[in-house]
């Protein structure tokens, strides 16, 4: 059996390179994801570089002037879930232009204050960036194509959700910091 090349091991470490990277930047889509439906605001900017822009809807500055806004508009008002879908991902050495297709459901009121739940469709439009090694969002363009919006359901989560326990919740009550606080498997105190 031949050797490999040189070059055949360069192009492969490339190859290897290239999923990493796709995989550093899908990750960082999924840390927005649950931080904006837990309200985790470390989990939110560690999705943005420190000197990201944002065009979110009626918001445009800087990510973090984006987070606190809707970290401050969410606070109060009830679920949110964001779904991801069809990430296209162009590197571009340390750069890369990546379109993810999304579906948001959430809370919100009409101009009468009256609830409703709003169904979004849409594509965050990003330019990331890896810095030492780390990729994030150096500028995001959220485009709509999709929404509807209906009332909200009456009813407490218990009338609603019934026997289906536990529900979403924000931070630092949803199950799932119950299960990142955990020692992982193999460490001390975990056999």
């Amino acid at each position: 059996m031949p050797t490999p090349t040189e070059a055949t091991l360069a192009q492969l470490q490339a190859q290897v390179q290239a999923l990493a990277d796709r995989e550093a930047i899908r990750e960082c889509l999924y840390r927005y994801c649950r931080g904006i439906d837990r309200l985790d605001e470390a989990a939110l900017r560690s999705a943005y570089w420190p000197d990201a822009t944002d065009r979110h809807g009626p918001y445009q500055g800087s990510a973090a002037g984006f987070i606190d806004w809707a970290l401050a508009k969410l606070q109060g008002g009830g679920r949110l879930v964001h779904f991801l879908g069809n990430i296209l991902i162009d590197l571009r050495g340390d750069s890369a232009a990546v379109e993810s297709y999304f579906q948001a459901f959430q809370n919100d009121v009409d101009a009468q204050g009256a609830p409703l739940e709003t169904f979004l469709a849409g594509r965050y439009i990003d330019r990331f960036e890896r810095r030492d090694g780390e990729w994030r969002v150096a500028q995001r363009t959220v485009t709509y194509d999709w929404l509807r919006q209906l009332p909200l359901p009456a009813g407490s989560d218990a009338e609603r959700f019934g026997v289906r326990q536990p529900n979403g919740a924000q931070m630092p009550h949803d199950p799932v910091y119950g299960l990142l606080a955990q020692a992982p498997s193999g460490a001390p105190g975990n056999t």
